[in-house]
């Protein structure tokens, strides 16, 4: 089981040293990658490229740093990674990128994620294998319309093994979404796409874990897990405040980062 505290420590530590944004974007993704990682995703914590592995396409990749905290604690990278993000020469970037092992695909250019994922998973119906792709994508990020597109071929093909985990923190970049542009109630339209939909807590890793364990659908349909999280969740001074998609660590903040989550 990965420890949201440690993985919310990590992440901290990234954005502090790379002087990166998007720290709350991260935050809010890190019991959602804490449940794919803590046990929900089948891989091999020794090889991340191992060829039976599911797959985890995350659209939202300016969320990466949730991925590196995961990272971190499986081995993939070190702390001198950590202390040297986005210093050059690193090679963590601030988006997924698909030269990084565990990071599937390249992604930041929102929309593109999953379609690549409905690609992926449709490839691996073809070839009748087991292996499960997951995607991450951000309430703000249905807004694009390849998005919809996406999800109707992926339930016209019955693609079962796709799951598409929303991370709905009721921001985007500019302001909230209900406020940009709405693409509420998530849950019934996805369901109104044909996919098999569940909606949950998304810091309540037990619950979180619940709703994203595998199991058949007798519907044959791809499934949605409807994640209700607060952006800049784990810091008192970042949570539900849209101006940390922005604004970056200084020592005064990082510090009081730190005691928080101890």
């Amino acid at each position: 089981m990965f420890d949201p505290r440690i993985l919310r420590r990590h992440i901290v530590d990234l954005a502090y040293h790379g002087r990166s944004a998007h720290l709350g974007c991260a935050l809010s993704l890190v019991e959602i990658t804490a449940a794919l990682y803590g046990g929900v995703m089948h891989y091999d914590r020794h090889n991340p490229a191992a060829p039976d592995r599911d797959l985890l396409v995350l659209s939202k990749g300016h969320g990466v740093m949730a991925l590196y905290a995961c990272f971190r604690e499986l081995g993939w990278i070190g702390d001198d990674e950590i202390r040297s993000y986005l210093h050059n020469g690193s090679r963590l970037r601030g988006l997924s990128e698909s030269d990084i092992p565990g990071c599937e695909v390249t992604s930041g250019s929102l929309g593109h994620g999953l379609p690549v994922a409905v690609g992926m998973a449709y490839g691996l119906a073809r070839l009748h294998s087991r292996r499960r792709v997951w995607c991450i994508v951000g309430d703000g990020e249905m807004n694009e319309g390849s998005m919809w597109e996406a999800m109707l071929f992926a339930a016209h093909r019955r693609l079962e093994k796709l799951t598409v985990i929303v991370d709905a923190n009721g921001f985007q970049a500019m302001g909230r979404t209900d406020e940009v542009l709405s693409t509420e109630p998530l849950v019934a339209k996805f369901e109104a796409f044909g996919f098999a939909t569940v909606e949950c807590d998304g810091h309540d890793l037990p619950a979180l874990t619940a709703a994203l364990t595998p199991h058949d659908s007798p519907r044959h349909a791809p499934r949605a897990v409807i994640a209700r999280t607060v952006k800049g969740h784990g810091l008192s001074f970042a949570a539900a405040d849209n101006r940390w998609h922005y604004t970056r660590l200084d020592d005064a903040t990082r510090t009081a980062a730190i005691e928080e989550l101890r």
